[in-house]
């Protein structure tokens, strides 16, 4: 297509040589002069026809890559959303566990209510037998010296020491609990370490110490919420709250970069409590980790 535009402008200058030569004198070399320099810009012309062209090509790829860019942005948009509704599952499902605990041991709490004895009956004092009365002797009695109150008298004039009210220990831990579940750890911990100075015998005492554990693990406070649940299991081995106190170990692991610690105890949490809901998520870590 080029060279026939070039012929067609060429050939009207090409054409009248012999007239002009024979109208200037047969001065051809201007006309020469003046071809070439049609040449020259039919030259330049097609040059900036090329560039023109091959710009037109650079921006068809660029509009190729544009295209091609706004696909990943919608796909990397996508990928964003699938992750934030992950996360929110993942979180909720936490404040469900979270809450089955509670109501879990408020479940306990009340059992021990109902099972603890009324206060009235632990409170009775025990009735002792009255001694039973000296037979007539025909003899009469022989004076003794009076002789001091015998050790046996003194320890029964002493006090007993008064017994703990089931009724108040019951709401006491309650109270701490409500904390926890208002989202007031402070709270929660100290009630919670309030419960086991006053009641370190408690059947409740576990559930009380995992509470302060978890609390701190709440407050990002991870190297207290860390030695909270591991004297859980030092001092509880057998308690049902075992298996959650060494997931939220391995957690408070986790937190604090100790990957390797996490794994041993997500490990022996797998092997020693097999069959818990515990285990069954330490398990899923372990491949997360992996």
């Amino acid at each position: 297509m080029l060279p026939i535009r070039r012929l067609c402008l060429v050939l009207p200058l090409a054409m009248p040589m012999p007239a002009s030569a024979q109208l200037f004198g047969g001065n051809t070399a201007e006309l020469a002069a003046q071809v070439q320099s049609v040449q020259q810009r039919l030259d330049a012309l097609d040059a900036r026809l090329g560039k023109l062209e091959g710009l037109v090509q650079q921006n068809q790829q660029l509009l190729g890559l544009l295209k091609e860019v706004e696909t990943l942005k919608s796909e990397v948009a996508k990928m964003r959303g699938q992750d934030e509704m992950q996360a929110h599952q993942i979180d909720t499902l936490g404040k469900r566990q979270n809450d089955l605990y509670v109501d879990l041991d408020q479940r306990l709490s009340e059992l021990a209510k109902a099972n603890a004895r009324p206060p009235q009956a632990a409170a009775a004092p025990a009735v002792t037998p009255a001694p039973p009365a000296a037979a007539p002797s025909a003899s009469p009695p022989v004076a003794t010296p009076a002789t001091p109150a015998t050790p046996a008298a003194a320890v029964a004039a002493t006090p007993a020491p008064p017994q703990l009210d089931p009724l108040v220990e019951s709401r006491t831990y309650e109270a701490a609990l409500n904390h926890f579940r208002e989202a007031n750890y402070a709270g929660a911990i100290a009630g919670f370490k309030g419960f086991l100075k006053a009641y370190p015998d408690s059947a409740l005492a576990p559930n009380a110490q995992y509470w302060i554990g978890y609390s701190y693990y709440a407050l990002k406070d991870y190297k207290s919420a860390l030695a909270h649940q591991q004297k859980l299991v030092a001092s509880y081995p057998g308690s049902a709250k075992v298996p959650d106190a060494l997931l939220n170990i391995a957690t408070n692991q986790i937190a604090l970069d100790n990957l390797d610690g996490a794994k041993k105890t997500l490990e022996e949490l797998v092997v020693k409590h097999p069959g818990t809901n515990a285990a069954t998520l330490a398990s899923r870590r372990l491949a997360a980790l992996k």
